[in-house]
């Protein structure tokens, strides 16, 4: 297992991290897992084997119920193991009871630190964009909680580039302890983050935690063109998080994902993990199973290295189209681009070149 720097942070952690939305089973969580204690334990035992020392939760997920299943498994362990949390969603009927305002964060860290029977959490997240709270004030709650020792790191989650910058230089100006990650959406089925968000955590050195690296299940080699999909399963047209806009490039991208795996001996799953954790930028891709089955097969994935050639077939399967005004730097400014930019551009750029416009 390797262990990666967290952005500028001085925190090491490994490059998968064990999801925990599958612990508690309650209320919509049910349709991703109902891992149970002794369900819990047994993962958490296979991930300590493996190398992983951090696991994520949130209190959303299963309205706690795995912040209190996790708190438990994690009891008597190693105090090296890592935990992430997050807050934002609402937890309650009252006005107060969602959101990034002071009043939330403070209010939600101290439940989330009640159920994970913890003194801190290690990587606390805003879980999503709160527009209608002013940024100094949710930075401000941030600030309070990591010195007063209840959380040692703070970070965002589904933020968009402008967002997350805009935090950055909140937290500059105010001369408050700025997020060091991010977690995010990312996998073969959605590259709309290397519009923005990974260049940002090249560009700022923000650490990047990938959430549902295999587009939930997407990935996986069971949805393929021409075959009938699974039973008991969702249709990829009703599919609502994460979206598929274009069915046919998924397949695309399936099918070379299937050839890899048969030529490797090993499943499309691992692949599909293996070429986000190869991606420039990113820490930590977070894998969650709904059996020890599945759990064991992408913890294999930690072992899997793919080869240039193999890494670019996955890429012209998958490449995101590009966008203004990025085909515009690509075509007028491919003199004067940092690393950052050329994250999304270097392909397009040697494309031109090799096509004699450059």
């Amino acid at each position: 297992m390797q262990y990666r720097q967290l952005g500028r942070s001085g925190l090491r952690i490994s490059a998968f991290t064990l999801g925990t939305m599958t612990f508690g089973g309650r209320g919509d969580f049910a349709k991703t897992g109902n891992t149970d204690l002794a369900g819990a334990r047994r993962q958490i035992d296979m991930c300590v084997d493996a190398g992983i020392n951090i696991f994520d939760t949130a209190d959303i997920y299963s309205s706690g119920v795995s912040e209190e299943i996790l708190g438990a498994a994690l009891k008597g362990r190693s105090p090296d193991l890592l935990v992430s949390s997050k807050a934002r969603f609402t937890m309650g009927p009252w006005p107060n009871d969602a959101g990034s305002s002071r009043y939330h964060l403070i209010s939600a860290c101290e439940a989330s630190l009640k159920r994970l029977g913890r003194d801190h959490i290690d990587l606390y997240y805003l879980h999503e964009w709160d527009g209608q709270t002013p940024l100094d004030e949710t930075l401000e709650a941030l600030d309070t909680l990591t010195r007063s020792g209840k959380i040692r790191y703070a970070g965002v989650s589904n933020f968009s580039g402008w967002h997350l910058m805009k935090a950055l230089g909140t937290a500059e100006r105010n001369r408050l302890i700025a997020p060091v990650a991010q977690q995010i959406y990312y996998s073969l089925q959605a590259r709309e983050a290397e519009y923005e968000l990974l260049p940002v955590a090249v560009d700022q050195g923000i650490g990047v935690q990938v959430w549902s690296p295999m587009a939930g299940g997407l990935l996986s080699g069971k949805y393929q063109r021409g075959k009938p999909q699974p039973t008991g399963t969702r249709q990829i047209e009703k599919w609502g998080e994460p979206p598929v806009y274009d069915i046919e490039k998924l397949y695309d991208v399936v099918d070379v994902l299937v050839a890899i795996a048969a030529e490797r001996g090993v499943s499309a799953a691992q692949v599909a993990l293996a070429w986000v954790a190869h991606r420039p930028a990113i820490t930590s891709i977070v894998i969650g199973a709904r059996t020890d089955a599945q759990l064991a097969d992408n913890l294999k994935a930690a072992e899997l290295s793919l080869s240039a050639e193999e890494m670019a077939r996955l890429d012209k399967a998958s490449a995101p189209p590009v966008l203004y005004p990025y085909w515009h730097q690509a075509s007028t400014a491919s003199d004067r681009l940092s690393p950052a930019d050329l994250l999304l551009l270097a392909p397009t750029i040697a494309e031109r070149a090799k096509d004699g416009k450059a």
